[in-house]
């Protein structure tokens, strides 16, 4: 059982940034081969945001890409999401998730998530 544990969450102005971030714990190993962000806005599907792989290679989604980096300590216990330049269209629960797959933006390839945190962007 992996455990996943977001923060950082807030309200932020249009152009701000935030840095989000999730604790990795328990049985980590093939079931952590990556780890990735997602996020869904009300009504919406759950988008895949960002994911690093173990050996660091990371991935990101096109509606993201240049404003938003993905990151874990030395350790890899901490997942980080620093999110610059946002925007009202990145308002979403911003939640993290562990794969036994790699560089996947897709839902469906994550077997653990945690519970979530709330992003809110104004104009």
């Amino acid at each position: 059982q992996v455990y996943l544990a977001e923060s950082g969450g807030g309200s932020v102005q249009a152009g701000g940034s935030l840095r989000l971030s999730c604790k990795v714990s328990g049985a980590t190993g093939g079931g952590t081969n990556s780890l990735g962000w997602f996020r869904q806005a009300p009504g919406k599907e759950r988008e895949g945001v960002a994911v690093i792989d173990n050996d660091g290679t990371t991935t990101y989604a096109d509606s993201v890409k240049g404003r938003v980096t993905i990151s874990q300590d030395n350790t890899k216990t901490t997942l980080y999401l620093q999110m610059n330049s946002l925007k009202p269209g990145d308002t979403a629960m911003y939640i993290c998730a562990a794969s036994p797959y790699y560089s996947s933006l897709v839902a469906r390839h994550y077997v653990y998530w945690g519970q979530g945190t709330h992003v809110t962007v104004s104009s």
